[in-house]
């Protein structure tokens, strides 16, 4: 519904910078990591403690200017580069280039540029928006009507904003806007084919190399990958994907007459295949209309479009835009970094899997990884480099992590009973009050299940009236065995920030 989309794609598998002085690679180091935050620990419980960070690293920016009495502030060599424009790219660009660092931020395309989304803005994404960020709105939603299938629609209505409509070439040039006055770099049509941490092209072990199309090589001392949900920085890291859903989407103008009738309003329906559904976001005078489902249901996902257009009565109207898009939602053990590079967003295949969330996901993510590349770029060697990055896998798991572990059964559950999903949101106040607070931003669905017992105790009760024993979905999705085990653990034990 409003996720990252990218199209770079092409795996780059190199080795890493300094593997941990035992042998152990990053990605069992992150899957330790995963397993402290499941147990209610920290990330002094799966690393060493000469690889525990400590203080965080700042930026060495004195009154006269950053610092030239080292070789990092080298003219050729980038303290962080950013590949992908969006709003996990600007984010991270933006917080790295806050901190002093220099920052290049790489697009491959010319901006303003469309992007398939939803466009809805949750209180998360507000939250996240950077310091004076007017947000461009199309329109404020105080009402959403859900239907099944088109049929029993409900419309419940709230006095307060529930969130907000953009389009997202204007989102997303003015978040690439607010990281250039912090001090980042823009370069468009800029299109990178792969990273390299060692070799010729690599002058040190404190240095990666980032190599765009036409063979010309920039150097940086961390890389943060947001290039979109084909990412080839993604590819490097070697990011696994557990879950795959194809969007259909349409840009549809309308009259005024048709515009006023859904001004302030979305519509959510509950589809057809399992865990599919479709939406209505109204943005003035154009109707966004947009379905999505398991990929590998492509011909009953273009029919659910088609039958959602003509049932609200759209078909006579021509889309001024009509596209589609995979999203990518990444395994509970899928790594976040590899050497000096780390990954954000729809690159790191970071959305919320029942609803297919992404921009939320993409701007805390970047956020973080703006943060944590600071400190892999001060990093002196490998091993410094691999804890800072463990850090943020680790701060990465024990927010959004815990998120999308609740959104893994709350798609479970979609996947096989839409239908008391349904009567849920639409004949109970409780349910539709939690619903309202997480598009505010109010709560969260990990922290909701986690802190209410109520809550919890309706999800456990789902779970249990559900055959779970493959640990899946009906599509071969859902929830394992280890990520049950994980929740339940994080609900009951973990502690607030955990």
């Amino acid at each position: 519904m409003s996720s990252e989309h990218g199209d770079n794609a092409g795996p780059e598998h190199t080795e890493p910078v300094g593997a941990a002085p035992d042998g152990t690679g990053a990605e069992a180091a992150e899957g330790a990591v995963g397993d402290a935050v499941a147990d209610g620990g920290t990330v002094a419980d799966a690393v060493p403690d000469e690889d525990v960070a400590t203080s965080p690293v700042t930026a060495r920016v004195t009154d006269d200017g950053p610092s030239d009495d080292t070789d990092d502030e080298a003219a050729d060599v980038w303290d962080v580069v950013v590949v992908g424009a969006g709003p996990a790219g600007a984010s991270a660009a933006y917080a790295a280039a806050v901190a002093g660092r220099r920052v290049l931020l790489l697009e491959k395309s010319e901006l303003p540029r469309y992007k398939t989304c939803g466009g809805g803005i949750i209180g998360p994404s507000r939250d996240s928006l950077p310091p004076g960020f007017e947000l461009p709105l199309q329109d404020r939603v105080h009402a959403v009507t859900f239907s099944l299938d088109g049929r029993f629609a409900r419309t419940r209505r709230s006095r307060r904003m529930l969130f907000g409509l953009i389009n997202r070439p204007e989102f997303d040039a003015q978040l690439v806007e607010h990281a250039q006055k912090a001090g980042a770099e823009l370069r468009t049509g800029a299109t990178v084919v792969r990273v390299e941490q060692h070799g010729p092209s690599v002058p040190d072990r404190r240095t990666a190399a980032v190599v765009l199309a036409g063979g010309e090589t920039l150097l940086a001392r961390a890389v943060v990958g947001a290039d979109g949900s084909a990412s080839r920085i993604g590819a490097h890291v070697g990011v696994k994907l557990g879950q795959v859903d194809l969007g259909l989407e349409a840009e549809i103008p309308v009259p005024p007459s048709v515009a006023e009738d859904w001004k302030g309003r979305v519509l959510i329906d509950w589809g057809p295949m399992p865990g599919s559904y479709g939406w209505v976001f109204p943005k003035g005078d154009t109707l966004t209309v947009g379905v999505i489902s398991a990929r590998g249901e492509g011909a009953a996902t273009k029919r659910y479009m088609e039958d959602f257009v003509a049932r609200l009565g759209l078909a006579g109207f021509e889309p001024t835009v009509s596209s589609g898009h995979l999203t990518r939602c990444r395994t509970d053990d899928s790594p976040l970094s590899r050497g000096r590079v780390l990954v954000c967003g729809d690159a790191a295949g970071l959305l919320e899997p029942w609803t297919r969330e992404g921009i939320s996901y993409a701007l805390r993510s970047g956020r973080l990884a703006g943060e944590w590349a600071v400190r892999v770029a001060e990093a002196n060697d490998a091993v410094d480099a691999r804890r800072q990055a463990l850090n943020y896998a680790f701060a990465i798991k024990a927010g959004l992590g815990v998120e999308m572990a609740v959104g893994r059964r709350m798609l479970a559950v979609f996947e096989r009973r839409p239908g008391l999903l349904h009567a849920t949101l639409t004949g109970l106040r409780p349910a539709w009050n939690a619903f309202a607070d997480i598009t505010r931003g109010s709560a969260t669905l990990g922290g909701m299940v986690r802190s209410n017992g109520l809550a919890r105790r309706a999800l456990e009760v789902l779970d249990r009236r559900m055959d779970t024993s493959s640990g899946v979905g009906p599509a071969g999705r859902g929830v394992t065995p280890r990520e049950r085990t994980a929740s339940e653990t994080e609900d009951t034990g973990a502690p607030e920030g955990l």
